[in-house]
């Protein structure tokens, strides 16, 4: 069996004088508290606070990145443990998922999945071999022993990890009832929801009409008009604050946010009631909506989030036998400089609002995203995103945007995750990927050693709670 082994230097510079000081930066970091400003991980694993089940449905199942890989590979996701639509023939053998998983294992060389999984078996789980076919029942048995302990239980585990804050991704249509539940044990300040309005605003979507009627019923409000559906839209706001939200997100495909007339607005509106609106007026409709939730944003003071610019589920039949998020989403090339325009020219010098832009087209970081955010004071730029939250993609970012940027229109690390176990690991290599980038920064005499050692800080932990307003003060 060959060992599984983590050495401390991963991920750090490999010139050994720029190592050195690297060494020093993350060691300022690397057990500083997790602020996850976005992910995707479901408020009712940690409401409910039950033992995770096995370690497929822990570690293979939920993680997209993971799957992906495997598919690409020949598997198919009903073997990989993912159900489908309609119900049909699925792998529930966790056992035999797991297996699979091992088995290709060698698939994930060198890619971050791989440095987040070896953490995770290591740092959580104490695994001291590689997997493989050989050594998977193993593995297996021995998490699965540990998943039985109360230390292994989901919030044991978010106290382990060290996260100060954790949100949520919740539908305008869900009562939260998990975040409720957390608010009254005492957890309403650690697990937060997020706004994510998407299904609403995009009036050609099946079931766009049968939400609406959700969507009334939920806020009091009658939709019928155009008026009202903006109302029903800041009632639920409304409802999301008093829960203890602190931004809103938006995963758009595009990132038009030009605002039609009222009269415009409310006839396209009307339209999409009546199942005439089209595909166009739909478009248009969807970036009018991002700017009225820009408005409402300045107004109850919900950070903006803005994640555009990829394609979702790629491949329509895998669609269709899945469901949504398995599909294989895939990045397309995004605009910002025209397309934000009409937005942070309305509210891109207004103290009350604050906008993240993210994007996984990194063609745009020096020539758009950095020259916004070094220019207009409501906008940030978010870290790397999904398929840039790699070790050459994070480091990419940094040397992209900071010359014209700054760190300081930045807002720190996101996880983006559903993984849960996997939170630490990413966190943990994205403040590597920094301490490198401002070790070499020390090396090259354009930083001072202890202007380092504060960025690394901001940049880990600062700027992410200043980002996002309501949490207490930041450490130096």
């Amino acid at each position: 069996m060959r060992p599984l082994l983590l050495d401390e230097d991963r991920a750090l510079p490999a010139d050994p004088a720029t190592r050195a000081v690297a060494r020093q930066i993350y060691a300022r970091v690397r057990d500083l508290p997790l602020v996850c400003m976005h992910g995707h991980v479901d408020a009712a694993v940690l409401a409910a606070d039950r033992p995770f089940a096995d370690p497929a449905s822990l570690l293979v199942v939920p993680d997209h990145y993971l799957l992906r890989m495997l598919v690409s590979q020949g598997a198919q996701l009903a073997e990989l443990g993912v159900r489908t639509v309609g119900g049909g023939p699925v792998v529930t053998d966790p056992r035999e998922i797991w297996r699979r998983f091992c088995a290709g294992w060698h698939l994930f060389r060198a890619t971050p999945t791989r440095f987040w999984l070896e953490h995770e078996l290591v740092e959580v789980f104490g695994i001291d071999v590689r997997p493989g076919p050989d050594t998977a029942d193993a593995i297996y048995d021995r998490i699965a022993e540990q998943l039985a302990r109360p230390g292994f239980r989901p919030r044991a585990l978010f106290d382990r990890f060290g996260i100060e804050v954790l949100a949520t991704t919740d539908s305008p249509l869900s009562a939260l009832p998990d975040h409720a539940v957390l608010r009254e044990q005492g957890w309403g300040e650690k697990v937060v929801p997020t706004f994510r309005p998407d299904a609403l605003l995009h009036v050609r979507r099946p079931g766009w009409r049968a939400d609406v009627d959700r969507l009334a019923a939920l806020a009091d409000v009658d939709c019928a008009a155009y008026d009202g559906f903006l109302e029903a839209l800041r009632e639920r706001r409304r409802a999301f604050v008093a829960a203890g939200a602190m931004a809103t997100d938006h995963g758009h495909l595009g990132t038009d946010t030009t605002p039609l007339p009222p009269a415009d607005a409310a006839r396209v509106y009307a339209d999409a009631l009546a199942g005439r609106a089209d595909d166009r007026d739909a478009d248009a409709f969807a970036g009018h909506m991002l700017f009225e939730m820009a408005r409402m944003s300045r107004d109850d003071g919900l950070v903006m989030q803005l994640h555009p610019g990829v394609l979702r589920d790629h491949d329509p039949d895998v669609h269709a036998r899945f469901g949504p998020d398995m599909g294989f989403d895939v990045p397309v090339a995004a605009e910002f400089t025209r397309a934000l325009r009409p937005l942070l020219t309305a509210f891109g010098h207004d103290p009350r609002f604050r906008l993240v832009v993210f994007t996984v087209d990194e063609t745009v970081y020096s020539r758009e995203l950095a020259p916004l955010a070094g220019a207009y004071p409501a906008m940030r730029l978010g870290a790397p995103w999904w398929f840039l939250d790699s070790p050459h993609g994070m480091r990419r970012f940094r040397e992209a945007v900071t010359e014209t940027a700054g760190f300081y229109n930045t807002t720190g690390f996101v996880d983006d995750t559903r993984a849960f176990v996997s939170i630490p690991a990413r966190h943990d290599l994205a403040r590597r990927i920094d301490a490198g980038y401002l070790a070499t920064l020390v090396a090259e005499h354009r930083l001072d050693e202890d202007e380092a050692l504060e960025t690394a800080v901001d940049l880990a932990y600062n700027l992410p709670r200043a980002a996002y307003r309501g949490l207490a003060s930041p450490v130096s």
